[in-house]
């Protein structure tokens, strides 16, 4: 008999049976409430109807039809869809399945357009499983532990992680792009550099929002020295940040490629990268491709969840479900002095457990975790030592509905410190 690789933990103990909106039933029928949401994927919920609807036409017409060999109206019909959300100038897009596969398929594309060697990452940044993808992730030991040598041509610059730091955040963006000015004269040189890749939201390494102000000096930086800005919306994307790009929050910036996967297809296997068709040609010729990117039922998924975001607000609607999930996790922590910082942008909230001395206390955290799935809220952990727990309720999460996560994540703060 078979079984599934040991390596495979469970974040929770749920064996799920079905989900619908914000909810997953267990084989028993016990109802939790999902602000997991498959880590970001389930954008409109759990099976939506429109989604289901589209995918299930879509199942009885094509299931697969292989991009480079014949062509499928929903491939034609999303990318042409896409067109409406992308920003000014943007306005090639290339398929494939996974964040990781498209956080390659940029690398690969900056490296060709560039004619350089080098890419450039931030500490705390989680980019993916596979090898390449790897290379570029320093999230936390896991990733990495055993795995190398890694790909070469990689450089890390600092995030500007001010909590951890313990400054404001202008004194932190002012030592992040300082060293990433020394960086570019020393160990990277600038003119051997042929990307910044950043996510807007430091996701896996802690859901620290990037500040506005450093994305804007690596843009500048990027200008300066011929250097691509790569911006990892794997997580951020479509909406889930209360715009519809994490990177919109910082005015002025347009990144040269966009990597966007997860919530792109409600829970289909689907990921692209998009960039500026003069920028996209520069990509060596048999360099994008693969069997199942672009899929036909994912992209009619695709076209259905971006209806149901438009149709049903739900950029707006993250962006005000968004902050009052922050303030009421903010006021929570007010009594528990084990929280040092609650943060977030959207509907991606972040609650930092430390111990009296200041430092990262995973334990506290995999207690209140722990204790939310058994009142019946799935939460997820993140940052090096787990110490942070990240709320990521699907767009469509009422105010009702977070009120109620609330009550659950006050229980179990209660249970993990008492």
């Amino acid at each position: 008999m078979a079984s599934l690789s040991p390596l495979l933990v469970q974040a929770t103990p749920v064996q799920v049976a079905r989900g619908e909106g914000v909810h997953l039933y267990d084989t028993d029928g016990n109802r939790y409430l999902d602000f997991t949401a498959g880590i970001g994927v389930t954008s409109t919920g759990h099976c939506h109807p429109r989604v289901v609807a589209a995918a299930q036409e879509q199942v009885a017409t094509l299931i697969h039809g292989q991009y480079t060999t014949v062509m499928h109206q929903p491939l034609l019909r999303l990318t042409e869809r896409l067109g409406d959300v992308l920003p000014a100038g943007i306005d090639s897009v290339f398929y494939v399945n996974s964040g990781s596969e498209a956080v390659e398929a940029s690398v690969r594309l900056a490296r060709h357009a560039t004619g350089r060697p080098l890419v450039v990452a931030f500490d705390g940044g989680f980019h993916g499983r596979t090898m390449g993808a790897a290379a570029l992730t320093t999230s936390g030991a896991k990733i990495r532990s055993g795995n190398t040598p890694m790909m070469s041509g990689v450089a890390f610059a600092p995030f500007p992680y001010a909590y951890r730091y313990g400054w404001s955040e202008d004194e932190a963006v002012a030592f992040a792009l300082r060293e990433l000015d020394r960086l570019l004269l020393t160990a990277a040189p600038a003119a051997d550099v042929a990307a910044f890749i950043v996510e807007p939201v430091l996701g896996e390494g802690g859901y620290v929002p990037t500040p506005a102000s450093f994305l804007v000096g690596l843009c500048e930086r990027a200008d300066r020295h011929g250097i691509l800005l790569i911006a990892d919306e794997v997580q951020t994307g479509f909406g889930r940040t209360g715009l519809f790009w994490g990177h919109q929050h910082a005015p002025g910036v347009t990144p040269d490629v966009i990597v966007t996967a997860k919530g792109l297809a409600s829970g289909f296997p689907l990921s692209a990268i998009a960039a500026p068709a003069a920028l996209m040609a520069k990509g060596r010729p048999g360099s994008q491709g693969g069997t199942y990117g672009g899929n036909a039922v994912a992209c009619a998924a695709a076209l259905a969840t971006l209806d149901v975001i438009e149709d049903e607000g739900l950029v707006a609607n993250a962006a005000k479900q968004g902050l009052r999930l922050l303030d009421a996790a903010r006021d929570l922590a007010a009594d528990h002095p084990g929280i040092g910082d609650v943060r977030g942008r959207g509907l991606m909230v972040g609650t930092e457990f430390v111990t009296p001395d200041g430092r990262p206390d995973g334990a506290t955290a995999a207690r209140a975790h722990a204790a939310a799935s058994a009142h019946g809220l799935l939460l997820l952990t993140c940052g090096a030592e787990g110490h942070v727990v990240r709320m990521i309720p699907p767009l469509v999460v009422t105010a009702d509905q977070v009120d109620e996560g609330i009550a659950l994540w006050s229980k179990a703060l209660t249970d993990a410190t008492t």
